[in-house]
């Protein structure tokens, strides 16, 4: 869901919240006379427009930009089934749908759209989507739809969700696909970086900010679950890459393995982690406990591979 937000935010809300907190009273009429009574106009060339005061919103790109973050604290599921994600002003509502029974999952929308008009925000409905994912044998029918403002949300098959192509099957095909093409367009400025005989270096490090970083992305996310022939799709970009540079680059699978060891160490770090419980020594105090897999989606996905890859790396 996309929520019209740093230009809604209403600072005797938000000072509001921010003394529930736990924040100085000072501070936050400091906050409030900020965002109060200020003035804004528009300038192109030596053209200036009208000055226009305004005493809602934010204004993005300063320092006090993190402010909606506060203000949107206190939105939070209602139910044991559902969780919200929240990124700046993209929301995600996850429901886990039992027996067919989406109660709570509807309920829960239906919370935040409450929670929206009362905070004046504002869902754009024509950006939200819904995604029903059932990996199940027998697939049940989800027939009811999801209403907002009195306007059906469309049902998508595929959803790109912070950079990734989530599936409603949760195959990574589409979204290596579109890794794949985006990284193949930089590999001409690649070849053009070369025909400069630009050093190896400097081409090498070219290939790990703009073609690396591209397939690399979230690689904990979708690698383990993505089928052989969208690894070995990927991994043509980087032998073409090889041959270009003239030096040898890091495989995606190695890439992956360092990965996953490096935010699994993080995670076994941070005790406050909500998966901390999941990293549990055995008895020798040396190696971490497999987790149990009945699937094999399961067993390839990132924390039974994380786990493995700590082990070996230990």
């Amino acid at each position: 869901m996309l929520i019209s937000a740093f230009n809604t935010i209403i600072p005797s809300l938000l000072t509001t919240k921010l003394g529930d907190l736990g924040l100085h009273t000072s501070l936050c009429d400091w906050i409030s006379n900020f965002l109060t009574d200020r003035p804004q106009s528009v300038r192109v060339g030596n053209c200036a427009s009208s000055t226009l005061t305004l005493s809602t919103g934010a204004p993005q790109g300063c320092v006090l930009s993190p402010l909606y973050s506060l203000y949107t604290y206190d939105c939070t599921a209602t139910s044991s089934s559902t969780i919200i994600v929240k990124f700046a002003d993209d929301t995600v509502v996850v429901g886990l749908i039992s027996d067919n029974d989406e109660r709570a999952y509807l309920e829960e929308i239906k919370h935040l759209e409450n929670w929206c008009q009362e905070n004046n925000l504002l869902l754009n409905v024509s950006k939200t989507k819904e995604l029903i994912v059932d990996c199940s044998k027998k697939q049940e029918r989800h027939k009811q739809p999801v209403r907002i403002s009195g306007t059906t949300v469309e049902r998508v098959d595929s959803f790109r969700y912070l950079g990734v192509h989530i599936s409603q099957d949760l195959s990574w095909s589409r979204h290596t696909s579109s890794l794949a093409k985006k990284a193949r367009q930089r590999l001409y400025h690649l070849r053009r970086l070369r025909d400069f005989r630009l050093p190896s270096k400097v081409l090498r490090n070219f290939y790990t900010c703009t073609i690396e970083s591209i397939l690399t992305g979230n690689i904990t996310v979708w690698f383990g679950n993505s089928t052989k022939q969208d690894r070995q799709a990927l991994q043509r970009v980087v032998r073409s890459a090889e041959r270009i540079t003239h030096s040898e680059l890091p495989d995606l699978q190695t890439t992956y393995y360092k990965r996953c060891q490096t935010k699994a160490r993080k995670i076994v770090k941070d005790p406050t982690h909500p998966n901390n419980r999941l990293f549990s020594l055995l008895r020798s105090g040396r190696r971490f406990r497999s987790l149990k897999a009945k699937t094999e989606r399961l067993k390839r996905s990132f924390f039974p591979q994380a786990i493995r890859a700590i082990n070996q790396g230990n």
